[in-house]
C-alpha cells in the first residue's frame, strides 16, 4: 500500500468515527454542527461499512465497491437535495457545514474505490500473493532468456 492509501483508509476510519458521533449526539438531543439525513438509515450504514472498511483495508475490490456504493446511495441523494436547495434559497453556517460532511462523504469512498481499483500492487486474483512476482514478471523471463542464450559453449 501506498502512503495515499493508507490516508484514504485512515480518513475512512476518522469519517466513521465522525458520523457516529454526530449520530450519538442526535439520539442525545446535544447540538451538534453535522445532522444525520436520516437517523434509522443512518445507524445501518454506520453498521454496514464496518465490514467494509475491513475489506478496504485488505485491499478486496468488492469490499471498496460495496463500501463506494452505501456512501453514494446515502449521501449522494442529499448531496443533490443540498446543492439543489443552496442554489434556490442560498446557504447558512449549519446548511453549508451539513453540505460539507455530505461532500466528504461521497468524496473519500470514491477516491478509495479508486484507488484500489487502480492499485499495481493488488493480487493477480489467485490468492497468493508470494507467486504473483514470478508469474507477472515478464522481465525476469527475457533476462533469463538472454542469459541462457549468451552462455552456448559450441565444441
Amino acid at each position: 500500500m501506498t502512503l495515499f492509501s493508507y490516508l484514504l483508509t485512515f480518513l475512512g476510519v476518522l469519517f466513521w468515527v465522525f458520523r457516529a458521533i454526530a449520530t450519538v449526539l442526535y439520539q442525545l438531543d446535544m447540538p451538534f454542527f453535522a445532522q444525520p439525513i436520516n437517523t434509522n438509515v443512518e445507524i445501518a450504514v454506520l453498521f454496514a461499512t464496518l465490514p467494509c472498511i475491513i475489506l478496504v483495508i485488505k485491499r478486496n475490490i468488492v469490499g471498496a465497491a460495496c463500501y463506494f456504493g452505501i456512501y453514494a446511495a446515502y449521501f449522494g441523494t442529499a448531496l443533490y437535495e443540498a446543492i439543489v436547495a443552496a442554489g434556490a434559497g442560498g446557504l447558512d453556517i449549519a446548511s453549508s457545514a451539513n453540505m460539507l460532511c455530505i461532500f466528504v462523504g461521497v468524496i473519500i469512498p470514491m477516491l478509495t474505490f479508486f484507488d484500489i481499483l487502480l492499485n499495481k500492487n493488488r493480487t493477480l486474483g489467485n490468492g497468493k500473493k508470494k507467486e504473483d512476482w514470478f508469474y507477472a514478471n515478464k522481465d525476469y523471463d527475457r533476462e533469463f532468456d538472454e542469459r541462457a542464450d549468451r552462455n552456448q559453449y559450441k565444441f
